[in-house]
Order: structure tokens, then sequence, then C-alpha cells
């Protein structure tokens, strides 16, 4: 497939939406709507037995929904993988990590954006006061022992795509043999 041109056709201070022309590898033409976005770091604040998770509305949903804390900078600047998720977790959270380990890689949506996420492990937790953006102001945060978390997701109390993936990640690479 080969990009023939491509055109903005929305822009925000978190996303661009373009139209890309496209010609596939059969000779006929088509298009694909894009929806770049900064990559994001996804946090697993790990406590013994314990994760945090966040708690929040999500507009395009219209529901409050747990998840684990995540997130891109603000007004689409690109930042290292590690410094975005020490940055989410505090915003979040309030939480800093002694140890923040980089567990895996997940894509949100490929069929439709290009925006790719790294998922992270804090462990070595610090208390603190979270630093919210205007968009958090109702957000909450709470300990959920990890059986209640699995429980949550089995149940369709955590329905966030990339929460559930972490979750999983985080399972798959504590299998590891050294890890």
């Amino acid at each position: 497939m080969k990009r023939i041109d491509s055109r903005e056709v929305y822009s925000n201070n978190w996303m661009t939406v373009r139209e890309d022309r496209i010609r596939r590898t059969d000779g006929s033409n088509g298009i694909y709507g894009v929806v770049d976005k900064p990559d994001y770091a996804l946090v697993i604040p790990l406590s013994g037995n314990e994760v945090q998770l966040v708690e929040q509305f999500r507009y395009p949903l219209g529901i409050r929904r747990w998840e684990f804390p995540q997130g891109t900078a603000p007004e689409r600047a690109e930042l290292p993988p590690r410094e975005l998720a020490a940055r989410e977790l505090r915003e979040e959270t309030g939480l800093s990590a002694g140890s923040l380990v980089e567990i895996g890689l997940l894509d949100v949506a490929p069929g439709l954006s290009s925006q790719r996420g790294r998922v992270f492990l804090a462990t070595e937790l610090t208390e603190g006061e979270p630093e919210r953006e205007p968009e958090e102001q109702d957000m909450r945060t709470a300990w959920f022992t990890r059986d209640r978390v699995e429980q949550m997701i089995a149940e369709g109390e955590i329905t966030d795509a990339q929460s559930v993936a972490a979750y999983a990640l985080l399972l798959l690479w504590e299998r590891r043999p050294a890890h």
C-alpha cells in the first residue's frame, strides 16, 4: 500500500485527524482516516498484592471507569517514555516510584490510530499529592487487591482495553524466569 497524499482535517491540543489517499497493491485507490496522537505511558502501581487504579469520567463513553494511570504529555509533546510514565503516575495518583520498569508495548487502535503506549511497572512507591490537569479534577484513586482487579475485569467493571492488556502484560512479565 502506498500513500498518494495526505491532508489534515482536524486538530486540537490532544490530536490531529488526517485523511490519506492510498493506492492498494492491486492498483485500486482508497482512503484512510487516521487519528494521530502522541505515544502514551500506562503505569501499574504495585505495592505487595495491591495495585492502584484511577476512576474518571470518560466523556466519549459518558461513564466513569476504573483504569490504570495513563496519558500523554500536554500540547501533543513527545517525552521520553520513562519520564512520561513518572509524570503520569505523579500527576494522577501523587505516587513516586523508586523503580519504574518497562514491561510492554501496546497499540491503541491500529486500524484507525497511530498511537502506541508503553506499559510500566511502578514499585517502591512513595505517596504525595496528585497534580491533576483540569480534565482530571473529578478523578479518584483506590488500592485494589489483584484478586479484586481480576474479578472487576471478568465482570466488566474494568473495560479499558489498555488496562486489561497491561494487566495481561504484568502476568506474563511475572512468569519470565528473570524479571
